[in-house]
C-alpha cells in the first residue's frame, strides 16, 4: 500500500547552513595542502634531523627526495631524474669553505671504488662563484659533477634542510628515498660504512 505523500514540502537549508558547508568543504580543501600551497604528501621528505655517524635510516623511516634540476659547473643541464635506480651521494660545498678542502678528496675515494657499483655522487657547489668553484675542483681531482647553486635553492627543496651548513651530505637508497643526512664534514670510512649497507639492501 502506498503510503500518503506529506502535505507539506521538505524544508530548504537556509542560507546560514549552506554557508557552513561552504566553509567546512573549503577548511578540507585547505588541510590537504602543506604550508607553501602545494598538495601535502606523508612520504615527502622532511628535516627532522642528523642520521648517526656511518649508519643509514631504517627503510621504513624514509621518504622521498624531491626532483631537482639545475645547471653543472661545466654548464650543462642536470636532472636528478638521471639518478633514478642508482644510490646517490649528494654532497654541498663551496671553494671557501675550509672543511670542504680535506672531505673532498675522501669523497673522491669513495666515489673511485663505488661508482661501477650503481652509486652516483653529486655535489652541490653553493655561495660561489663559477671560477673558483672550478678551479677548487680542478686542484681536490673531484671526478664526479657538481651543480653551481650560487643561491642555495636545490637545498632548499629538501623541505627544512638547513642549507646554510656546509658541508653536508644527504645519502638517497636505490628508489630515491633520503637514508641519511649527515651535516658537517664526512669520514671516508663512515661514509663506505653506510654505501656498503646500502648496497648490500640492493643486492649489490
Amino acid at each position: 500500500m502506498r503510503l500518503p505523500a506529506s502535505s507539506h514540502p521538505s524544508p530548504r537549508p537556509s542560507a546560514h547552513r549552506r554557508h557552513s558547508a561552504l566553509a567546512l568543504v573549503a577548511a578540507v580543501a585547505l588541510a590537504s595542502c602543506s604550508s607553501n600551497g602545494q598538495p601535502a604528501d606523508s612520504n615527502e621528505f622532511q628535516f627532522t634531523g642528523t642520521t648517526a655517524t656511518g649508519k643509514v635510516l631504517p627503510s621504513e623511516q624514509r621518504a622521498e627526495a624531491p626532483a631537482f634540476r639545475g645547471e653543472l659547473l661545466d654548464g650543462s643541464a642536470f636532472n636528478s631524474a638521471g639518478l633514478a635506480g642508482d644510490i646517490v651521494v649528494i654532497n654541498f660545498w663551496g671553494s671557501w669553505c675550509a672543511p670542504c678542502r680535506l672531505e673532498t678528496p675522501e669523497l673522491q675515494a669513495v666515489y673511485a671504488d663505488v661508482r661501477d657499483r650503481g652509486v652516483q655522487f653529486v655535489g652541490i657547489d653553493v655561495k660561489d662563484q663559477r671560477q673558483l668553484a672550478s678551479a677548487f675542483v680542478s686542484e681536490v681531482g673531484a671526478e664526479y659533477p657538481s651543480l653551481f647553486d650560487p643561491r642555495g635553492e636545490i637545498a632548499l627543496t629538501f623541505n627544512g634542510f638547513p642549507a646554510n651548513v656546509v658541508p653536508s651530505t644527504i645519502l638517497l637508497d636505490a628508489s630515491g628515498d633520503v637514508a641519511a643526512v649527515y651535516t658537517g664534514a664526512v669520514q671516508e670510512d663512515d661514509l663506505r660504512k653506510a654505501l656498503d649497507s646500502l648496497l648490500q639492501e640492493n643486492g649489490s
